[in-house]
C-alpha cells in the first residue's frame, strides 16, 4: 500500500526543475559524510573521486532495484578500520589502492553470496527473527547514535589552527599536532542554530516548493550568517568569527583522482601478494556482514517511509545485490566502499518526496559534479555548524521513524519490553565489540542482541498471542 502522506511516490517524475533542486538537496544531505571518509583515511585519497563513486554506485543499486528503491548510496564509516589496514598492509602507501579495490570486492561478494541465498529460501525468516519490536529500536538506534557527530559539529567552524601538545612517548618528549577551530563555539552554535530554525520554518510554515526543500534553504540561511561573521572577523582580524574556511579555492583539484588508476600505478611495487590479499580480507569480509545488519535496517525504515516493503519488492536479494556491486563499483571508482545513507531516508521523510527520479538526478549530478572543481570546492567550504545543523533535523527524523514502528508492539507484554530496551540501552550506550581488526559497531551489537533476546522471548509471545 502506497503511503498517502508522500508528496512525490517512488514511480512519480516532478517537474525537470524541480527534480534539479531536489537532486541538489538531496547532494547536500549526503555530502558531509560521503567526502568525510577519504578526508579520515588521507593517503592522498579524493573527495571528488568519493563523491563519483556514491553516484556511479548509487545507479548500480537502482538499476538492480528496478528504480523501486529511492536510497542514495554513499562513502561506508564501518571501513574505515578496514581501508587503514588496506593502506598499512601494502608496502608503500601507493600500493595500498590496490587493497582498497580488493577489499571492497571481497565484502560485495559477501552481499552476493548473501543476496543469492535469500533469494532461494525467502524473506520470511528474517521477518520471524527481525518484528517490528526489533527493526523499530534498531531504526531509531541509528539515528541517536548519530546525534553526537551533529551536536559536536554544531560547535565547530571550518577554519582551523595547529595546535601543538607535548607529550611523552618511549621516555622521549615529543610533539603532537592537531587541528583545532578558531571560531568561537557560541558563533558557530548561532549559525547552526539559523540553518535549524530555518529547517523547521519551511518544513512546518513553508508552501508548495519551499516545504519541499528545507534543507536548501537552511543551509543558505546557515552559510550567509557564517560568511558574514567570517568577511568581518577578516577584516578585523579577529579569528573567533572565522567560521567559513575560503582558503580552500586556492588548493582545488580540478580532477578526480580514480582509485583505479592509482591502483594500477602501484601494483608493481606489491610485494608478497599473498600475505597482503589475506590481510585485506581479514579487515573487510567480517565488516560486510556487520553493515548487512545495517542495510535491513535502512530498507525496513524506508520501506515504513513510502509505504511498500522494499524487501519482498524488488526483494532483498535485489537491495542486497545492489548495494554490493554499488560497493564494488564506488570503490574502483573513489576508493569507499558504499552503504545505504540515513540521510538519505530522512531527507525523504522530511521532505516526502521519494521520487526515484531525484535520486537518479543525485546519482548522475555527484559524478558531473566531480569534473567541476568550483563546485565542489564550493560545497566543501559549507561549515560542519551549518551541516550540525541540518543533521540535528535529518537524524533525529531517522529516530523517530523507528519509534512510529513501534507505535503497534503491545509493551504490554515482558516478551517485546525486553527486546524493545535491549536494544536501546545497547546502542544508546554505544556498546562496540573489538574482535581482532574487526569492529563491531554499536548499532550491529544492539541488534544482534536484540534478535537473541526476540528468539529467547519468542515462544512467550507466540503463547500469548494464541489466548
Amino acid at each position: 500500500m502506497s503511503n498517502s502522506n508522500l508528496i512525490y511516490g517512488v514511480k512519480d517524475r516532478p517537474g525537470f526543475f524541480k527534480t534539479l533542486v531536489f537532486a541538489f538537496q538531496q547532494l547536500l544531505a549526503i555530502l558531509a559524510a560521503t567526502i568525510a571518509v577519504p578526508t579520515i583515511i588521507g593517503n592522498g585519497m579524493s573527495q571528488s573521486a568519493a563523491l563519483f563513486g556514491a553516484g556511479a554506485g548509487t545507479i548500480i543499486y537502482l538499476l538492480l532495484t528496478k528504480f523501486k528503491s529511492p536510497v542514495f548510496l554513499g562513502s561506508s564509516f564501518a571501513f574505515i578500520g578496514s581501508m587503514l589496514a588496506a593502506f598499512g598492509g601494502a608496502a608503500s602507501v601507493s600500493v595500498g589502492y590496490i587493497g582498497l579495490i580488493i577489499g571492497a570486492v571481497l565484502a560485495g561478494l559477501v552481499y552476493v553470496i548473501i543476496a543469492i541465498i535469500v533469494k532461494f529460501a525467502g524473506v520470511n525468516w528474517i521477518n520471524k527473527i527481525m518484528p517490528a519490536s526489533v527493526i523499530g529500536p534498531t531504526v531509531a538506534i541509528i539515528g541517536l547514535s548519530l546525534s553526537g557527530n551533529a551536536v559536536g559539529d554544531l560547535f565547530k567552524g571550518s577554519v582551523t589552527k595547529q595546535i601543538f601538545t607535548p607529550t611523552i612517548v618511549d621516555g622521549t618528549i615529543q610533539s603532537v599536532t592537531s587541528f583545532v577551530p578558531v571560531a568561537s563555539p557560541y558563533i558557530a552554535m548561532l549559525c547552526g542554530l539559523v540553518t535549524l530554525a530555518t529547517v523547521i520554518i519551511c518544513s512546518v510554515y513553508g508552501k508548495k516548493m519551499a516545504k519541499m526543500i528545507p534543507f536548501i534553504i537552511g543551509i543558505c540561511a546557515g552559510y550567509a550568517v557564517a560568511a558574514i561573521f567570517t568577511v568581518i572577523g577578516n577584516l578585523a582580524g579577529f579569528d573567533a568569527l572565522k567560521v567559513i574556511n575560503f582558503d580552500l579555492f586556492k588548493d582545488m583539484a580540478w580532477l578526480p583522482e580514480f582509485t583505479f588508476i592509482k591502483a594500477f600505478e602501484g601494483f608493481g611495487a606489491l610485494k608478497d601478494f599473498a600475505s597482503y590479499l589475506t590481510t585485506v580480507a581479514v579487515a573487510y569480509v567480517p565488516v560486510a556482514f556487520v553493515v548487512f545488519a545495517e542495510h535491513l535496517a535502512d530498507h525496513k525504515n524506508i520501506s515504513s517511509i513510502i509505504g511498500t516493503d522494499l524487501t519482498k519488492d524488488p526483494g532483498l536479494h535485489r537491495t542486497l545485490l545492489g548495494d554490493g556491486l554499488g560497493s564494488m563499483v564506488g570503490a574502483i571508482f573513489g576508493g569507499c566502499p558504499n552503504t545505504t545513507y540515513g540521510e538519505s531516508v530522512g531527507c525523504v521523510a522530511i521532505s516526502k518526496n521519494a521520487s526515484v527520479v531525484t535520486i537518479l538526478t543525485t546519482a548522475v549530478m555527484c559524478m558531473a559534479a566531480a569534473f567541476f572543481a568550483p563546485f565542489v570546492t564550493f560545497l566543501a567550504t559549507i561549515p560542519s555548524c551549518v551541516m550540525g545543523g541540518v543533521c540535528i533535523s535529518l537524524y533525529g527524523f531517522i529516530a523517530v521513524s523507528g519509534l512510529r514502528m513501534l507505535q503497534k508492539v503491545d509493551l504490554n507484554q515482558n516478551a517485546n519490553l525486553f527486546t524493545v530496551s535491549v536494544i536501546l540501552i545497547a546502542g544508546v550506550g554505544q556498546m562496540v565489540v573489538n574482535i581482532g581488526k574487526v569492529t563491531i559497531t554499536s548499532i550491529a551489537c544492539a541488534l544482534i542482541l536484540g534478535i537473541l533476546t526476540n528468539l529467547l522471548c519468542s515462544r512467550a509471545v507466540k503463547a500469548d498471542a494464541e489466548r
